[in-house]
């Protein structure tokens, strides 16, 4: 069994491109399918049941896990079964007997422009070689919408200051360019220039961004850091990578910037990938006009408005 579970992960890895947080994730789902499958008493999975598949989504359910998590633990189980019947180690298909829960699309949350604005200001308070480096790090991640991977292996050759661009290695090994606003520049280049120095502990080191020892960032590293400057800038409101990265492209779509551009930018295989960033949009702007126009306001049950009419 354990035979076969490396054997698609190496497909995954290595004929499919996945990246290596997505090959953990499934490392992990497909782990918990078999030790499941090891309770029912199964030494090979050419002995796989429909029973036993759908005592496993039973299982699922029956946990604390949210929807979105269950999901993604049925389509990584689905994935696997696939592989094994395409291999010919088992005789049928039996993806089909574990349904893909449907779950509810969540819009990403992003961030207003008041809000960035103040986390970027209170970051640009401190002057500390630290401190720069958090700066540099808001502005590069709300400059370009990088993913936390993406930033924390970025690299001093993948910046070219001279073009204001930034290179990127995303997903599948792909490669884009990012514009670098003057801003995110300044930020960036005061950083490698007066903060990184006294970071650097090995000079051979290339990676940007750096901890106090001198080793590259790591993504739980990455996380406290924006953690505490929104903590800093006394934003309520749950901030990480990735709400960054919405900010971003929500932004950029507020601003006017096109739907095929923003999909270059976030490095999207499928542009109906991108193409959530403007129903957020949408109801941001809905949300400004009920706020604002003087007649969007519900009325109450004597058919008065709640807010008084501008005369």
């Amino acid at each position: 069994m354990e035979t076969h579970l490396q054997q698609f992960l190496h497909y995954i890895e290595f004929e499919r491109g996945y990246t290596a947080n997505t090959i953990y994730a499934y490392k992990n789902d497909l782990g918990q399918f078999q030790k499941f499958a090891q309770t029912q008493e199964l030494n090979a999975w050419e002995s796989l049941t429909p029973e036993i598949l759908e005592q496993f989504a039973a299982m699922l359910q029956n946990r604390n896990y949210q929807p979105a998590t269950i999901a993604r633990k049925i389509a990584t189980t689905r994935s696997f079964l696939h592989f094994l019947f395409t291999e010919d180690v088992i005789s049928q298909e039996l993806s089909k007997w574990l349904h893909q829960p449907k779950v509810g699309r969540r819009l990403p949350k992003a961030l207003s422009q008041e809000d960035i604005q103040q986390l970027l200001k209170t970051a640009a308070l401190h002057k500390t070689p630290l401190g720069l480096r958090d700066q540099a790090l808001l502005e590069v991640l709300y400059a370009t919408g990088l993913r936390a991977t993406e930033i924390i292996t970025l690299r001093l050759g993948d910046v070219n200051f001279t073009e204001g661009t930034l290179r990127c290695v995303g997903k599948g090994d792909k490669e884009r360019a990012i514009p670098l606003h003057d801003r995110a520049q300044e930020s960036l280049k005061r950083y490698i220039q007066t903060g990184r120095p006294f970071l650097l502990s090995d000079s051979g080191e290339s990676t940007i961004f750096l901890n106090r020892e001198g080793q590259p960032l790591t993504r739980q590293g990455l996380w406290f850091i924006i953690q505490q400057c929104a903590q800093n800038a006394g934003l309520e409101k749950q901030v990480s990578p990735h709400t960054l990265r919405h900010t971003f492209a929500t932004h950029l779509l507020e601003g006017g910037a096109e739907l095929r551009e923003v999909q270059e930018f976030l490095g999207h295989a499928s542009i109906t990938t991108t193409q959530i960033y403007t129903e957020v949009s949408s109801r941001r702007k809905r949300a400004a006009y009920d706020r604002a126009h003087p007649r969007a306001f519900a009325q109450d049950a004597e058919g008065k408005l709640n807010k008084q009419e501008t005369p």
